[in-house]
């Protein structure tokens, strides 16, 4: 089985998630291998034992603590030249790790990659519903090569919204900040990196085969902050980023109504 060192794995581990072994099996099932570590800010047995049962290295985060931190957190514990922040929740295809690095290593200069992805609800995989259209059709101009160095491509993109799926994400370490994310942002905090790093001079990376699987939840932290308002006051910070204030509110608005879509009774 080859192993690629220059890609690893880090799980972000939050409490007591039920679907971590089924996270790690994916990442360990992977063709191409890479190393993987859990790390979490929030210890406890539970964590602790699925780490010594799948003979993984486990790190404690006893500095700040909240997503962002956390997230930086796992960023900085890689020393790989490729690092995929992996969430506790989610599932990989067992091609990830082959796929994603092999157009990384074909691109010159790449600042991220991402895949496209499918939705776990309810233990279903949902392939197709109204949000992941729309957000396969932002992503559209990426599946042209020559348009990943773009940086008014992928701006404009970004725009109309956060069609890139967080977990979906593999960073190249070598050319991107210490700390990718920004303290401050509960929900937009990926829309925020990825709207910084799209001034970078680089390239973005879409593979459009289906490589990820994001499960929506009732206790997953996007249901949560939904429930109590912080995504709808983001998003007006983030479009302001790229519109006028007048047009920002309105864009705002739109997407408040399509963040409906997190709630567990609609699956179309």
């Amino acid at each position: 089985m080859h192993t690629d060192s220059n890609h690893s794995f880090v799980i972000c581990a939050y409490r007591e998630s039920p679907f971590l072994k089924e996270c790690i099996q994916s990442l360990l099932r992977q063709t191409v291998k890479s190393k993987v570590l859990l790390v979490t800010s929030t210890p406890n047995q539970y964590i602790s034992n699925i780490a010594k049962n799948f003979d993984i290295e486990y790190v404690i985060n006893d500095g700040e603590k909240g997503m962002v931190q956390d997230w930086n957190y796992a960023y900085r514990q890689a020393k790989t030249k490729y690092v995929t922040l992996a969430h506790q929740d989610d599932v990989y295809s067992n091609n990830y790790t082959e796929e994603i690095v092999k157009e990384m290593k074909r691109a010159k200069n790449p600042l991220i990659a991402f895949t496209d992805y499918n939705e776990i609800r309810n233990d279903k995989i949902i392939k197709k519903n109204t949000m992941l259209q729309v957000k396969r059709i932002m992503l559209l101009p990426l599946k042209f090569r020559v348009l990943y160095k773009s940086r008014f491509v992928r701006r404009r993109i970004l725009s109309f919204g956060c069609p890139i799926c967080c977990p979906s994400v593999t960073f190249n370490k070598d050319i991107l900040p210490e700390e990718v994310f920004q303290v401050g942002y509960r929900s937009c905090e990926d829309w925020q990196a990825w709207e910084k790093l799209s001034k970078l001079k680089g390239e973005f990376i879409y593979c459009t085969n289906t490589l990820t699987y994001h499960r929506i939840h009732e206790e997953s932290a996007t249901t949560a902050i939904i429930g109590d308002n912080v995504r709808s006051k983001e998003d007006y910070d983030m479009f302001r980023k790229f519109w006028p204030n007048s047009i920002a509110n309105i864009l705002a608005k739109m997407y408040a109504t399509s963040e409906q879509s997190n709630n567990l009774d609609k699956e179309e």
